[in-house]
């Protein structure tokens, strides 16, 4: 039987992410992404290059147009409305790459219920054993809301000096404490006042052979 997922697999790969986008946008948002959007995710240059990508997945079945509008074709529809592809963009150190798109790897599908409408969502990869008594294990993919604010306990993505890591987040008057959890005592919190920029916050930590 030739299945939406066989019609999927057919995309090259720049089409692939331009359908996760589109998909998650009408799904999550109600709303098609723009053709800058579009380019984005697959390196185009121009609205022409954006326009040929969305002709392709027209022709391949798996979305329709409806003037500049685009929604999922019947095909799709209903195994999809419950769940949003969520892009795994490497492995974080708990060192390194953060959510850009550049970076994605594939797509995992999420339920909506956990990736909740109106944020954005990214998996990283966790390495190493900082947050080990914090239920995170090297190799663990964290599904992490993509935001640059977070309240004490809150367990985040930040970036330091250009290199991200897993750490529960504690805010004092006088400044940030990125604190390991771990069994490891090599692992020392981290101070900082400046140059600590959050990524995300973990909402979910799931086992590492989903991919």
């Amino acid at each position: 039987m030739y299945t939406s997922y066989t019609m999927i697999n057919n995309l090259s790969d720049k089409d692939k992410r331009a359908f996760a986008l589109i998909r998650n946008k009408v799904i999550h948002y109600g709303k098609s992404p723009t053709l800058r959007q579009i380019n984005e995710v697959t390196g185009g240059k121009s609205p022409r290059s954006a326009s040929l990508v969305i002709d392709r997945l027209v022709l391949s079945g798996l979305i329709k147009k409806n003037g500049r509008d685009m929604m999922l074709a019947n095909t799709y529809q209903e195994s999809s409305v419950s769940t949003i592809d969520v892009p795994l963009v490497g492995s974080v150190s708990c060192g390194v790459p953060v959510f850009a798109e550049e970076n994605i790897q594939t797509y995992i599908p999420v339920s909506v219920k956990l990736a909740k409408k109106g944020s954005e969502y990214f998996f990283l990869r966790a390495f190493g054993d900082s947050m080990n008594e914090a239920g995170i294990n090297s190799g663990d993919l964290l599904l992490i809301r993509q935001q640059d604010t977070a309240e004490s306990g809150d367990k985040v993505v930040a970036l330091i000096n250009d290199e991200a890591t897993v750490k529960i987040f504690e805010k004092t008057r006088d400044a940030i404490i990125l604190r390991p959890k771990s069994n490891n005592k090599i692992h020392k919190p981290i101070i900082l006042t400046t140059n600590c920029m959050i990524q995300g916050v973990v909402v979910a930590v799931l086992p590492e052979d989903l991919c």
